[in-house]
């Protein structure tokens, strides 16, 4: 005997799915129309065609949100893989988190994460330093496997690499480009020599 009722079907990805989408999706506009300090659930909401409340249920803040969008786009993007050439592999990641800073957006995740409330901003800087580490580490690893005897540490390339590029695009300072970033690499590895 039927009841007239039929199960639920499954939905691929999901109404979940494609909000988290558009939502993402409309983060990411709004950053780049208007810059991350002027984003609102409201907007993001509007953009999204949500309900804020539904917003506002799952990030519950922006600062939460702008870390979730930009984990995502970091996750998304990675960087290139080690072949165990140290100056190679450095200078590529070097010009790789350079366009990844400089991408629509990009800089501006890592200034909302900078300025976020201090708890969530730790959360979200914790993961961008731990991605970055990752990456660093995956390098060294693929020198040590091929040979180099002495490959600096992570927090040095970090301070000497990573760091002033960050400050540059922060700054919008000129001549910022790929040659610049992977002779920044180059030459901090000769300095090390």
């Amino acid at each position: 005997m039927s009841t007239g009722t039929r199960p639920a079907a499954a939905r691929p990805g999901g109404r979940s799915a494609r909000v988290r989408d558009a939502v993402h999706r409309a983060v990411t506009e709004l950053i780049c129309e208007r810059g991350a300090d002027r984003v609102t659930i409201p907007l993001v909401a509007s953009r999204a065609g949500v309900n804020p409340t539904t917003v506002y249920r799952r990030w519950h803040t922006v600062p939460a949100l702008l870390a979730e969008v930009a984990a995502k786009e970091l996750d998304a993007d990675a960087p290139p893989s080690p072949t165990g050439d140290l100056r190679a592999d450095l200078a590529a990641y070097a010009e790789w988190d350079l366009a990844h800073l400089s991408r629509p957006g990009g800089i501006a995740f890592f200034r909302a994460e900078v300025a976020a409330d201090l708890d969530e901003r730790k959360a979200g800087l914790r993961e961008c330093l731990r991605q970055v580490d990752d990456a660093l580490e995956a390098i060294i690893a693929a020198a040590r496997a091929a040979g180099e005897a002495d490959p600096p540490p992570v927090e040095e390339i970090i301070d000497r690499v990573v760091a002033p590029l960050y400050f540059r695009v922060v700054f919008a300072i000129p001549g910022t480009d790929a040659r610049f970033a992977r002779a920044l690499a180059e030459e901090y590895l000769d300095g090390r020599a």
